[in-house]
């Protein structure tokens, strides 16, 4: 194991990581409201800190290894949200603990949204500015920026995308280079951020808050500068703006960049993953539409549509934005909608939950296996559109899926144990996993109320949702650590 080679990589990353703390400095000298000194303080500590593990292995420069491939990118996941944290401690108001300012951290770079805070309307701007922030710059994984802006690094930059990029098909690639792999996402990333911030501040939302919202809609991350989120601006044509953006940035971006190369739309409509991605939204959109009607909770179509539409979007793709308290809608809208979020967004995209093109291959498999029932002494083949996949890509989906399943259970269970309902203990785990934000139950509006041994679990929780639970688990297997 390269371990001086991954400690001058983690150094490059904190100093790296140090630049993040300016703009909220900046924005706090801008609006003086007070808050910049943490971000000052907590830049010099990152960018020292950065430069002592750099410096005696800035020569260490070998190709890294599969192996050293996960274990960077863990602990780039856990580093980096550990010094993200140090602000957060240094601040006078609000004054968070070790566990708060560690699981608001972990919550933005993993673009979870789950938040401990009370009364963010009150906050400093920079604290506004820094959550959001942090939620933008973990969207599409900050090791893709890294590997495309610095080269000097000195690594096989393919093994850390196939360590951070989801999806059960990890080896394609849409530029043959790496690094212009990760340029090209990231440019596509940036032009729609840039898009997104423009269309809110024209629907009437302030410079500020447009920025802001930007970044978590196209991280797809939930954060926002108000209690109330998206229902502080009451507007039905900010909620479209922010549905359409959470659509877009749910879709996988490989789809993104071969629209912009090919200036055609074709492509979205022969991917099959993209296919059920929208109908999914559809249905769900219906149900809720219909249900909400039905039982008189909007007497006004237009609202119930509005409704419907936003709130459906907003948790199946694990954004967890919210206009309305979604938990007191009537009978099974709340645990339907918790449960969409397990599927999430595309592979490639920002989203989290198991993705679509995963759901689907189950479902396939599922039929396989009805159809060999039937047909004991047939063979059948799975197809993704017009591709058949081999049966390892089937298997590796199975295995996910186990592991998924076991993850959850310990981590609810951990949870039952350290006081929580039953409830809570289920939404605030699947809230983690699968980088949504919002629970039922006492996580409902958010985690404040609960105890700090819940607090790191969920935060494990959080980044095996992040990392897709294998990158992570492999670390624990003793043939990892075999030389």
């Amino acid at each position: 194991m390269q371990y001086k080679n991954i400690i001058r990589i983690l150094g490059l990353l904190v100093g790296l990581l140090s630049v993040t703390m300016l703009p909220p400095a900046l924005i706090s000298l801008i609006y003086r409201d007070g808050g910049g000194l943490p971000f000052i303080l907590a830049f010099l500590w990152c960018i020292c800190t950065g430069f002592l593990a750099w410096y005696p292995h800035r020569f260490e420069k070998t190709d890294l290894k599969a192996r050293e491939g996960f274990l960077i990118v863990v602990l780039f996941w856990l580093v980096l949200a550990s010094f993200s944290a140090i602000p957060l401690m240094l601040l006078e108001e609000p004054n968070l603990s070790t566990a708060d300012a560690f699981f608001e951290s972990f919550s933005g770079l993993t673009t979870t949204g789950a938040t401990i805070l009370n009364h963010i309307d009150d906050l400093p701007h920079a604290v506004l500015w820094y959550r959001q922030q942090l939620q933008w710059l973990g969207g599409m994984g900050i090791i893709v920026l890294a590997v495309a802006v610095l080269p000097m690094l000195g690594i096989g930059g393919m093994q850390l995308y196939r360590a951070e990029t989801p999806g059960p098909v990890k080896d394609s690639k849409m530029t043959p280079r790496i690094a212009d792999t990760a340029k090209h996402l990231w440019y596509i990333y940036l032009g729609l951020t840039i898009a997104c911030a423009l269309a809110y501040w024209l629907a009437g939302m302030s410079g500020f808050d447009a920025i802001c919202h930007a970044f978590s809609t196209i991280a797809i991350g939930g954060f926002s500068t108000h209690d109330a989120s998206m229902g502080y601006f009451n507007s039905p044509t900010i909620n479209l703006v922010c549905v359409t953006f959470l659509l877009i940035a749910g879709v996988n971006f490989a789809l993104h960049y071969a629209a912009v190369q090919s200036r055609s739309v074709r492509s979205y409509f022969f991917d099959p993953e993209f296919k059920v991605f929208i109908g999914i939204q559809i249905v769900l959109t219906v149900i809720c539409f219909t249900v909400l009607l039905a039982t008189g909770t909007y007497q006004d179509v237009d609202q119930a549509l509005d409704q419907a539409l936003f709130q459906s979007v907003s948790i199946s793709t694990t954004a967890g934005f919210a206009t309305t308290s979604f938990a007191d809608w009537p009978t099974l809208l709340p645990m339907l909608l918790i449960f969409s979020s397990f599927i999430g967004g595309c592979a490639g995209s920002t989203g989290g939950g198991m993705k679509v093109v995963r759901v689907v291959l189950l479902y396939l498999q599922g039929l396989r296996e009805l159809n060999k029932l039937v047909h004991p002494r047939a063979i059948f083949s799975i197809k993704l559109g017009r591709k058949v996949l081999p049966d390892r890509i089937v298997e590796a989906v199975w295995g996910f899926f186990s592991a998924y399943a076991a993850v959850f259970v310990i981590c609810m269970l951990l949870l039952l144990a350290a006081g929580m309902d039953d409830i809570t203990a289920f939404t605030a785990v699947a809230a983690c996993i699968n980088n949504l934000g919002p629970g039922l139950g006492e996580v409902a509006a958010n985690f404040s109320s609960i105890n700090d041994m819940s607090k790191w679990v969920l935060i494990m929780a959080m980044l095996f949702g992040r990392l897709e639970i294998f990158t992570l688990l492999v670390l624990f297997t003793p043939a990892f650590w075999r030389s």
